[in-house]
């Protein structure tokens, strides 16, 4: 058995992918999963790490860019397609999974149009470019939200909730504290915004730090900043003499999640899956250029329930974000009603589900060849 996973760009696409993945490998003795993505995308660290092999096309987003970037976008498109079409015709697939991000267009295009069964998964409330289109040719849809359902075909749309990796439910409080350095005694705050980290928010905290300065002896910080800002964040920990590491990037993710008291983050759905699957209170501060400012809309979900404070990102400075992680130390009733709430919501089962509909398809591919068998030999 063959399946190709095609998509990615950042975490939020990859993390899915790669749960959906190893979901596949202990369901369908024998399979093969082949991921295909693009060279700049988070997929070309992770998936080789994972283990799986992992095939470039050439592709690019075309939405939220500007005029020229988006006409170069835009010329690539034939060139994405004669990649996706020589790999599916080398990879023979069984069957083709999109979760998203611009590389899934173009593979899960073509392998509809050479009658190979397709699926997608939406993880946000609002689909994205790719996936509208992609709805009116794949097979199957698997959304997170159940207001998704209204954007594709009643018919072929199923609500399965967003994969989270098994492993990211096994993390250890006390191998994380060790893992990362971490004082047993001290609030932990994990701090992060996404795979490639966020400045805003980055800025946000170091500046905070100010106004935490009564809290120094109470509080700890484990902060996953991205390349870029790494350097300036550790110099403004050393500066206000705040205990904590600071770190470009994890993979040690589930440890990282159970070492932490309190999360502040973007709020991709991915993202959002994890925290809840982890029961997890946090202060989401939704990106505001996510597309169809889908991280908004995932975030308010939560806040409305009372499973996590948000803070729009033009309203975010040193001050507001403080007097909140204030606030949230002083009061752990407000911690624990947060961490019960979340984990009320979270849902450890999508990643099954989502393969219940792939084996569906496959055995629906099955018995159309079984058929098609017999009659020829009629």
């Amino acid at each position: 058995m063959n399946i190709v996973i095609a998509g990615g760009g950042t975490g939020g696409h990859v993390f899915p992918a790669v749960a959906i993945a190893n979901e596949i490998k202990k369901a369908i003795a024998g399979a093969t999963v082949t991921f295909v993505g693009t060279a700049r995308g988070i997929e070309s660290r992770v998936i080789p790490k994972e283990g799986y092999d992992l095939r470039f096309i050439r592709s690019e987003g075309i939405v939220g860019k500007n005029i020229f970037s988006t006409i170069k976008s835009a010329l690539k498109i034939p060139l994405s397609l004669m990649d996706s079409r020589r790999l599916l015709k080398e990879l023979q697939p069984d069957l083709v999974f999109g979760v998203g991000g611009y590389s899934s267009g173009p593979v899960l295009l073509c392998a509809s149009l050479m009658g190979i069964p397709t699926m997608i998964h939406e993880q946000n409330t609002l689909p994205g470019l790719a996936n509208k289109v992609l709805g009116r040719f794949v097979d199957t849809i698997a959304v997170t939200y159940h207001e998704s359902i209204n954007f594709f075909p009643e018919d072929r749309t199923y609500l399965t909730g967003n994969p989270v990796r098994a492993e990211i439910l096994s993390g250890d409080r006390e191998r994380g504290r060790r893992i990362f350095s971490l004082d047993k005694d001290l609030f932990t705050i994990f701090v992060f915004g996404g795979s490639r980290g966020a400045s805003n928010i980055n800025k946000a905290v170091s500046e905070s730090l100010a106004y935490l300065e009564p809290l120094r002896d109470r509080v700890q910080f484990l902060h996953q900043t991205g390349d870029r800002d790494l350097d300036a964040v550790r110099e403004a920990y050393r500066y206000r003499d705040f205990k904590g590491t600071v770190i470009p990037f994890t993979y040690d993710m589930a440890d990282a999640y159970a070492v932490a008291d309190l999360v502040i983050s973007r709020a991709g759905a991915t993202t959002l899956a994890e925290l809840t699957a982890c029961g997890k209170a946090a202060i989401l501060i939704p990106y505001p250029f996510a597309a169809a400012n889908h991280q908004e809309i995932n975030a308010r979900k939560l806040w409305d329930i009372g499973a996590a404070h948000m803070i729009l990102d033009r309203d975010v400075n040193a001050k507001t974000l403080a007097d909140m992680v204030k606030f949230l130390i002083e009061d752990p009733d407000a911690i624990g009603q947060m961490e019960r709430i979340s984990k009320s919501v979270g849902n450890p089962d999508a990643t099954r589900r989502i393969i219940e509909l792939m084996m569906g398809l496959l055995k629906k591919k099955l018995q159309t060849v079984n058929c098609k068998l017999q009659l020829q030999m009629k």
